[in-house]
């Protein structure tokens, strides 16, 4: 089972990473997420003058043993070194147990709104650290976190 459930998430992972709507990078934390160890996605911004839709991507299985997440977001300007710190809540099953996410099997994903219509202020480099903030040392049954940036929608 073990081996089936790691080819699912291989190709969902290639499969988002080829999106035409827009680019994804996922970091596995291969359902055992360590409240020290900060997810880093690395971005680069070649058409500031559109704004754009920032959002978190979780893929979380059965093992995950709440209903909801927290994440500590910095987001950082690499240029001009200006961070950003964010709390964020997002809710990733419904009151009755069951998960918000589309897929198929025990692996769910779910996209959240982190900023929408942002406008970066420059072209450039810039960074989204995500940390866990559930306070596990070792959060179970998150398998990968992503971040999906596209030009947002006039």
């Amino acid at each position: 089972m073990g081996k089936i459930s790691g080819l699912l998430s291989l190709m969902l992972f290639f499969s988002c990473q080829s999106s035409s709507e827009g680019e994804v990078i996922m970091n596995s934390v291969n359902n055992k997420w360590n409240r020290k160890g900060e997810q880093k996605f690395s971005l680069e911004i070649s058409d500031p003058q559109n704004p754009k839709d920032i959002l978190f991507v979780v893929r979380n299985n059965n093992e995950y043993p709440y209903s909801n997440i927290r994440f500590i977001v910095n987001f950082t300007d690499i240029q001009s070194r200006k961070k950003q710190t964010d709390t964020m809540n997002y809710i990733l099953a419904k009151p009755n147990g069951e998960w918000l996410g589309t897929g198929f099997g025990d692996t769910k994903e779910t996209l959240f709104q982190y900023k929408l219509n942002y406008r970066f202020p420059a072209k450039g480099k810039y960074e989204i650290g995500l940390t866990q903030a559930m306070r596990n040392d070792n959060l179970p049954g998150i398998e990968d976190i992503g971040v999906k940036i596209e030009t947002a929608k006039p």
